[in-house]
């Protein structure tokens, strides 16, 4: 045994490593139990949960992308009753810290599932999703609100004590102003970035290959605006950041803890590697004692401009 510390804290939380899996790419956890150890992981993000099940869009739901792909899967979720009674029991077997990523159409739904799932012992942090459209207000994701982000940071804060992560959108011209109002309002954390919003057309039907039209971008493709998003709070906002966007291996994990990041989430490359977060982690641990670094977190924000 090497005696490299991996182990990161994101506000009162802490992981054995930094490699979280990305809320949408591992279901519910229980899909990625057979590929990978989810006992050597630092953390698992559900799905999105709304109040009530949803079926989210028809197909086509996906597409590949030069160096990424779209999704326009619509948050398809079971619900959070259907969660705790089928999905939790499973979960329960793994010496893996859950978070629960929540998606709601109104501030009040945020809260009421973050108030029946805060009950749940194995849950251990809430991630929230404002990449919704804010159905009251005409369809406007809450994500671009300054203040309806301000108000749901607060609301869900209000009804659970365990660390609330706020899931950022990069649509916004400053991410920063963002995270002031998280931090402002009691939030512990934020997750960046969400996907960035694109299309693809076919050429010879010229229809959107996306049922939807358009869907959020991840992958290798948008890398280099999520560091440049996580490095732009870092610089200006004392709140923990967990890196996310095309992060595909460790050489992208320690960039993203150099611009800032306290851990990160792996997305897309779970679809062409589901073993890829125990590889990374093993190279991290490579990277620290080839480098003589005893801690892994003390990377974070050790950016040299």
């Amino acid at each position: 045994m090497s005696n490299v510390d991996l182990s990161v804290k994101v506000g009162t939380l802490t992981f054995r490593n930094p490699v979280l899996l990305a809320s949408g790419t591992v279901g519910y956890g229980s899909e990625m139990s057979e590929l990978i150890d989810l006992n050597k992981i630092g953390g698992i993000v559900t799905k999105s949960l709304s109040l009530k099940p949803r079926k989210g869009n028809p197909p086509q739901r996906i597409v590949e992308t030069p160096s990424g792909m779209l999704n326009a899967i619509g948050l398809t979720n079971v619900g959070v009753e259907v969660f705790l009674k089928e999905k939790i029991p499973f979960l329960k077997k793994f010496d893996v810290p859950l978070i629960c990523n929540i998606a709601a159409s109104s501030v009040e739904e945020y809260v009421e599932c973050t108030k029946i799932l805060t009950e749940e012992e194995t849950i251990k942090a809430f991630e929230i999703n404002v990449s919704c459209p804010n159905v009251k207000e005409g369809g406007l994701q809450f994500g671009n609100d300054v203040s309806a982000v301000g108000k749901i940071t607060e609301k869900v804060k209000a009804v659970t004590d365990k660390p609330v992560i706020i899931k950022l959108s990069p649509n916004v011209s400053y991410i920063s102003e963002f995270a002031k109002v998280v931090k402002k309002e009691g939030g512990d954390a934020v997750s960046a970035i969400n996907t960035l919003v694109g299309t693809s057309f076919d050429i010879f039907t010229r229809k959107p290959k996306i049922k939807n039209i358009t869907g959020g971008l991840s992958g290798p493709a948008i890398k280099p605006v999520a560091l440049a998003k996580v490095l732009e709070i870092s610089m200006s906002v004392g709140i923990p950041i967990i890196g996310i966007g095309g992060i595909m291996n460790w050489k992208d994990v320690v960039e993203f803890m150099i611009a800032g990041a306290s851990a990160i989430q792996l997305g897309t490359v779970n679809f062409i590697d589901p073993a890829a977060a125990e590889k990374i982690i093993s190279s991290l641990e490579q990277y620290c004692i080839k480098n003589k670094i005893e801690k892994l977190s003390s990377l974070t924000a050790s950016y040299n401009l």
